[in-house]
């Protein structure tokens, strides 16, 4: 996390004193500053009983267990100002805990902290998250490499999507927000001002990032709930984001501070001013960027996170669209038709559930008579993951609930072959991490001399198999 780019509304006082490197929060360890924005501070810890590794440095990437700590301090403050935090610090464990997805951040545990000797610090609310490499800013200030951008761009539209299906709305995304794991992989991160739909609407402090509100943000009136938000925000603030990826940070409109930004972004709203994008923004991303930043709620409305990602995989995989076709954390090496009928299968998949999610729309990439082993965590995917992290399990009986007393010693990982011989077309109920569902279960052979010989692989943990047999 860093500063804002541009000017938030952000809680009034002064925060809290930053906190030295070895100093003990909970069962964690500071290790050093990640940065600070209106009401909390993030750091980079890890666990208390583990010792720190001197030699990478403060810029080593982050460990097994290393973590981030948001501390957001409550000491001192107006009581206003202390439920604003709360309340802000309760959205995002209600987020973290009801909606997890790999392109959300990772909520580890949260506790209220008591610190004697350290006053500013008593009765902090913390999060303690999954770190992250880097952020989507840090990216875009550094030249966000070619290949990557479709990449990202569909990252966060996934993550979009399980927000919205969730009942969620972001309601502050921006590439400050957009964190990246160490293969640009993208987890949505600061829930702080994410609302639950009541209907169509949700509801925010009258607080956020002025350069990503929408036309109708600037006229909301403020109520008893706060300012009225839908999902159509979340795309505008994506269209912003997918011009400034394109754009070496800059924003489709003009203005030298958030508030000159802020005017014209009314101007265009009220029809007295058109769109003017730049020109390094290739066609179909100019295209799509139009649709996120359609100038009315009702226009922007057709284009929801799902539809926009549908669009993405549809141009990456299309014959001879170039760029972006390998996003970030995908395999080297050229695709046949085949892989890229897979590929977009697999995308289609993600955004429309279980609808699209039979065995049928996993198209064939092994060899007949088996298996390839599927993970949904993109941090995990790649010829050289075998992180035990990353491990998959194999069950022992498809119809039993798949638990850690139903998985056999073997462990696969996201790539592996596996021979397999049948399948059941009614076990055990799976859902992944990118809510794709299935009853399907492939039986495969375990390495010579394994005890059982055989085991089950979820159909959702799979590509191909399709063709195989019932068992009997």
């Amino acid at each position: 996390m860093r500063p804002p780019h541009g000017p938030s509304d952000t809680t009034d006082g002064d925060r809290a004193d930053p906190l030295a490197p070895d100093h003990r929060v909970g069962d964690w360890v500071v290790t050093r500053l990640i940065g600070s924005g209106g009401w909390s501070t993030v750091y980079a810890a890890r666990p208390a009983g583990r010792q720190p590794d001197r030699t990478g440095g403060t810029a080593a990437p982050p460990g097994p267990a290393d973590v981030a700590l948001k501390i957001m301090p409550t000491a001192g403050l107006a009581p206003r100002q202390a439920r604003r935090i709360v309340e802000s610090a309760r959205r995002e464990v209600e987020l973290g805990s009801r909606a997890g997805h790999p392109r959300l951040i990772g909520l580890l545990e949260s506790f209220v902290l008591t610190a004697p000797g350290h006053p500013s610090l008593e009765g902090a609310n913390v999060l303690v998250m999954e770190r992250a490499a880097g952020s989507l800013r840090d990216l875009i200030d550094a030249g966000v490499p070619e290949d990557d951008r479709g990449g990202l761009i569909a990252g966060i539209c996934e993550g979009l999507a399980h927000l919205h299906r969730s009942g969620w709305v972001h309601a502050d995304l921006k590439p400050e927000n957009v964190l990246l794991g160490r293969d640009r992989s993208v987890k949505l991160s600061d829930f702080g001002l994410a609302t639950e739909l009541t209907g169509t609407h949700g509801y925010v402090p009258p607080l956020g990032t002025l350069d990503y509100f929408p036309p109708e943000r600037w006229r909301a009136p403020l109520g008893e709930l706060g300012v009225r938000v839908r999902p159509t925000a979340d795309i505008w603030a994506l269209g912003i984001v997918i011009h400034e990826v394109f754009a070496s940070g800059a924003s489709p409109f003009p203005g030298a501070t958030p508030m000159a930004r802020g005017a014209a972004v009314q101007e265009y709203g009220q029809g007295r001013a058109p769109l003017r994008m730049d020109h390094a923004v290739p066609p179909f991303w100019r295209a799509l960027a139009a649709d996120c930043l359609a100038p009315t709620h009702e226009a922007r409305a057709r284009h929801t996170a799902e539809s926009l990602l549908a669009r993405i995989a549809a141009h990456r995989e299309a014959p001879g669209s170039g760029a972006g076709r390998r996003g970030p954390g995908a395999r080297a090496g050229q695709r046949g038709p085949r892989a890229r009928t897979a590929v977009l299968a697999t995308a289609l998949c993600g955004i429309a559930g279980a609808a699209l999610c039979s065995d049928a729309v996993r198209a064939a990439t092994a060899p007949a008579g088996t298996v390839q082993v599927y993970n949904a965590e993109r941090d995990c995917r790649g010829q050289s993951v075998r992180d035990p992290r990353c491990s998959l399990g194999l069950a022992i009986d498809p119809v039993r609930p798949y638990t850690a007393e139903n998985v056999v010693a073997t462990r696969v990982w996201h790539g592996d072959i596996l021979t397999a011989d049948c399948q059941v077309a009614d076990g055990e109920t799976i859902i992944d991490e990118e809510d794709r569902r299935s009853t399907h279960w492939f039986r495969v052979h375990l390495p010579p001399g394994s005890e059982p010989p055989t085991a089950w692989l979820p159909a959702v943990r799979a590509k191909d198999g399709t063709a195989l047999p019932e068992c009997f």
